[in-house]
């Protein structure tokens, strides 16, 4: 192919580009996600370099639950020089979600490299810094602690089956600390892993009094006490509110059931969630989330974001 051909050929791949970007946009701006989604991805056929259009389909893609393919865009985003702050604060909240506190680090950094003063960047900075220094401590019921020689030890080292090893090796979890980083739906999603795999790794680590998911669990928990305390500061709603039951917003029965699937039990549970999160629930739909947003304004509160 000539040169003028394959100019010819990236200015026309250029302008359709644009042209389902525009579209994409539109969609966005009436409120259908899908329909603008499938013009995103039609104007990234087109042009897979245009740093814009990656943005706008990673961040469509995030709140309609499509987290993998979310974390693909951004990453490629965030690959130019100087990326934008938001892309690196999205990506961080997604990286953390999934226990990947030392990339999620990296992401805030950045962010605060550039601006030192970025107020959800400083915030997001101290629960990942605790999430990454963790000590599992004794529990009330009488759980002994860990100490860290014991978390770094390899799975290797206990006595598992040659499949078991060979599932948590194609999956990169090569330590104790790893399966305390890991549920067990997420252990179940992972392509040919089996049940009685699952329930090999459940009774190793019943007999060192731990469970799948355990360093998750203390994390959210300490993580949802510090924003708890932000929430109070940015909304002046005390630190009690956060922690008073859902049932007290006196919610549709729709609306309640939502919830109850999401494991939201309190006001500020609820106040961590995403329009997309509830969305995704089956049944739930924009009547509920309109009662549910207005239920939290009425308190001076709201569902969390993610920049666009």
């Amino acid at each position: 192919m000539s040169d003028t051909a394959m100019l010819d050929r990236e200015v026309r791949d250029t302008e359709t580009s644009t042209k389902y970007l525009n579209a994409g946009r539109q969609s966005e701006n009436a409120g259908d996600r899908w329909k603008a989604i499938d013009s995103y991805e039609a104007a990234f056929a087109a042009d897979p370099d245009n740093l814009d259009v990656c943005f706008r389909l990673a961040y469509n893609l995030d709140l309609v639950g499509e987290e993998d393919e979310a974390i693909h865009l951004y990453e490629q985003v965030i690959q130019q020089e100087h990326p934008p702050l938001n892309t690196l604060i999205n990506l961080a909240v997604l990286y953390e979600d999934r226990g990947m506190y030392p990339q999620a680090e990296r992401c805030i950094r950045q962010v605060l490299a550039t601006d030192p003063n970025h107020p959800r960047a400083r915030l997001y900075i101290k629960d990942i810094l605790a999430s990454r220094e963790m000590v599992i401590e004794e529990e009330a019921h009488g759980r002994m602690p860990v100490n860290t020689a014991m978390l770094d030890t390899p799975v290797t080292d206990f006595d598992l089956s040659v499949r078991t090893r060979n599932a948590l090796r194609k999956m990169s979890i090569r330590t104790l600390s790893d399966l305390l980083r890991i549920t067990e739906a997420e252990l179940r999603s992972y392509k040919n892993f089996g049940e009685s795999s699952l329930e090999e790794i459940k009774a190793m680590l019943a007999q060192r009094s731990l469970k799948l998911g355990q360093a998750v669990e203390e994390q959210q928990t300490a993580a949802k006490q510090q924003i708890y305390q932000q929430l109070s500061e940015d909304t002046g709603a005390d630190n009690e509110m956060m922690t008073r039951s859902v049932n007290e917003l006196a919610l549709s029965v729709r609306a309640r059931k939502a919830l109850a699937l999401l494991n939201v039990s309190s006001i500020g549970d609820l106040c961590l969630k995403t329009e997309a999160e509830l969305m995704g629930v089956k049944n739930f739909g924009m009547t509920s989330l309109l009662e549910i947003k207005e239920k939290l304004t009425e308190m001076g509160m709201g569902l969390r974001k993610i920049d666009s």
